[in-house]
């Protein structure tokens, strides 16, 4: 097993269960900790070796070390990321001949590492045709880490740790569906023995589909990217699954065509405008009518339609916007007409991460011959119950098809003839009762709970600013400037593009908007190579003067947006609380100063003193305070705000009134 393998800052906390920021805690307070070996000043890398050493000895270790070295000796026999997905397309197909002929790799095993190198490929094709192209030079030190792994998790168990780690590495770049929708979706399409996904990514629908249900005959999956696809081919295969995944581009060369399943299930690319419309205009899948060129998710659920049997059932996730472009009106209707469209279902904001909007799940049925088409749709929108929206979704489904209307706030079963107007929009809340009247626990009494609960949090809040005491002035600390820091390398002053394409792809975006009301991003991107990448610990601030707004980053992955700056510190030599307090006391000056609206505040002439890194972490935790002291008061702020509007609202309606206790 390789002993040069190295390890992040985070790869050190997932080792000891802790947070990042213990780990450079650790780093200032221990002189034994091991010094980095490689990486930057903002992101070193230290010996793997040397890190469990340090763990084990302080009785810190919580992880395996064996699965770390797996890991960082799969990462070292690639030589890049891009190259990271072959690499472990390889180690699977490693484990597959692992799981099929056990005695032959202990055989083998036993011989010089040039044999095991030159025997291996044909030993591994053997068993499966998912032996990538790529591979590593020097295979034989990782297929013996793996062989040592698999001994401690299991053959499946082993490429799942792998594929997981891949994919959190990857977490902004490859999209995953939420389990909770992966769940709901199957079960409003199932049970079926025949499956298909046509844009299946990294397998969670077909994996999640052989769990589910019984009698699974076969999986079928398509995937644009030929990596991808093997990596959900070779985790299918290991789980046992009856799976068939092939690489292409499902619209413009269908792996599938001719073939029909009991179920199709997807969450299809969205807003793709080379779908393949000039290429396709004559396909006899649009039955419907021919989906307009901006309209790509139409294409894809009429291809649905053409891979279910006569009776199946296509269940697929859908941006709200395809229920009212007045571009696909035709296409809806004619859907509707045709009885193919059975519900269409909203999702709570936020129950498919890193999307702008709330997403919808649409149910459809291939008609079957001398089918009488049903007069009706069934309308839910769950986007009240963020947390039982499964239960909600499928209870209104499966009462439909008793044939029971409950006409509840979250549902609603509407007729054909009244949808088919000029504008044919499908969105459920549109046909959905109002949400103002409350129940026997009103909208206001939740307000004005929530309104106590923030009052009480904000009175805590100020109470633990007690901390801080009144002093005279001090004159004798050296100030600098975030320009100088920056040039003597303690720091990094980065911004981004002057423009970021937003509505497309699944990155998240900070915009200024975001920074300035305290709110995650809401707004996503598509990759590209002039993104700026946060990273936990940056420091964001932005540049208009009449808007001071500073923010420490606390998770990695956003791309920065435009009007905003990055102060990238390295937290051996700076606290980012201490300056990100700096930081927004020079924006709030500059506010002051500035004379126009477009007045602009200059990040490098901020001010700060130059403090050893206990007292930046000192000042450091009282601008934290300070911050949370300001969040509390704005959430308190908003909460009360809520309960005025509420009260107000429910006094007008009559659906709240004074007790008798009021005087």
């Amino acid at each position: 097993m390789s002993n040069g393998a190295t390890v992040t800052a985070a790869d050190i906390a997932r080792l000891a269960a802790v947070g990042r920021a213990a780990v450079s805690n650790w780093r200032r307070r221990h002189d034994d900790f091991p010094q980095p070996v490689g990486g930057t000043a903002v992101s070193p890398t230290f010996s793997l070796a040397e890190v469990e050493a340090w763990l084990r000895g302080q009785g810190k270790l919580a992880d395996s070390p064996v699965r770390e070295r797996v890991w960082q000796t799969l990462r070292g026999a690639a030589y890049g990321d891009v190259e990271l997905a072959d690499v472990l397309a390889f180690a699977g197909a490693f484990l597959l001949y692992l799981r099929a002929d056990r005695d032959h790799w202990r055989e083998l095993s036993a011989a010089p590492d040039e044999k095991i190198a030159e025997a291996l490929p044909g030993a591994v094709r053997a068993h499966t045709a998912l032996m990538p192209d790529v591979r590593p030079a020097d295979p034989v030190p990782l297929i013996r880490a793996l062989s040592q792994l698999v001994d401690e998790l299991g053959v499946a168990e082993t490429f799942e740790f792998l594929r997981t780690r891949y994919l959190e590495h990857h977490s902004r770049r490859v999209y995953l569906t939420p389990d909770p929708v992966v769940r709901l979706m199957l079960d409003l399409g199932g049970p079926a023995r025949t499956v298909l996904d046509p844009a299946c990514g990294t397998g969670a629908y077909l994996g999640m589909a052989n769990d589910l249900f019984k009698d699974v005959e076969k999986l079928l999956g398509q995937e644009i990217d030929d990596t991808t696809a093997r990596m959900s081919a070779i985790q299918l295969a290991l789980r046992g699954a009856p799976a068939e995944i092939h690489s292409g581009d499902s619209l413009i060369a269908d792996a599938f065509a001719g073939r029909t399943v009991d179920l199709v299930v997807t969450n299809p690319p969205f807003n793709d405008r080379g779908w393949g419309y000039e290429q396709l205009t004559g396909d006899p899948r649009w039955e419907y009518g021919l989906p307009p060129r901006m309209e790509s998710e139409l294409a894809w659920l009429q291809h649905g339609l053409a891979h279910a049997r006569p009776g199946g059932v296509v269940v697929m996730l859908m941006p709200p916007a395809v229920a009212n472009r007045r571009s696909g009106r035709r296409v809806r209707a004619e859907l509707l007409r045709r009885g193919a469209l059975r519900a269409i279902i909203g999702l709570p904001p936020g129950a498919v991460p890193n999307m702008a909007v709330a997403l919808t799940v649409w149910v459809l049925r291939r008609p079957s011959p001398g089918d009488q088409p049903p007069d009706d749709v069934l309308m839910v929108d769950t986007s009240a119950d963020p947390t039982s929206f499964e239960k909600v979704a499928l209870n209104a489904w499966r009462n439909y098809l008793k044939g029971k209307d409950d006409g509840t706030d979250s549902s609603v079963v509407v007729r054909i003839i009244d949808l088919l107007d000029d504008e044919v929009d499908l969105t459920p809340a549109r046909y959905l009762p109002q949400r103002s009247a409350p129940t026997s626990e009103g909208s206001f009494t939740v307000a004005r709970e929530l309104l106590s609960a923030k009052t009480e949090e904000l009175q805590r809040t100020a109470t633990e600013l007690s901390f801080l005491t009144q002093s005279k002035a001090r004159d004798d600390v050296s100030m600098t400037t975030i320009g100088e820091l920056a040039k003597a390398g303690v720091l990094d002053v980065l911004r981004g593009p002057a423009k970021v394409k937003t509505g497309e792809g699944n990155v998240p975006v900070l915009t200024f908007e975001d920074l300035a009301e305290h709110r995650d991003p809401r707004a996503t991107a598509a990759e590209t190579p002039d993104d700026l990448r946060l990273h936990t610990g940056d420091v964001v601030v932005s540049l208009a003067a009449r808007y001071p707004a500073v923010r420490v980053v606390s998770e990695d992955g956003a791309i920065l947006g435009p009007g905003l700056a990055v102060v990238r510190v390295d937290p051996s030599r700076s606290d980012p609380d201490f300056v990100a307090g700096w930081l927004l006391l020079g924006a709030q000056g500059a506010r002051l100063r500035s004379a126009t609206s477009s007045a602009r505040f200059d990040v490098r002439r901020c001010r700060l003193p130059r403090l050893p890194l206990d007292g930046q972490a000192e000042l450091g935790r009282a601008f934290r305070k300070l911050s949370t002291l300001q969040t509390t008061l704005r959430e308190t702020y908003e909460a009360g705000t809520n309960a005025l509007r509420l009260g107000l609202e429910e006094l007008a309606t009559g659906t709240l009134r004074p007790s008798d206790r009021t005087e």
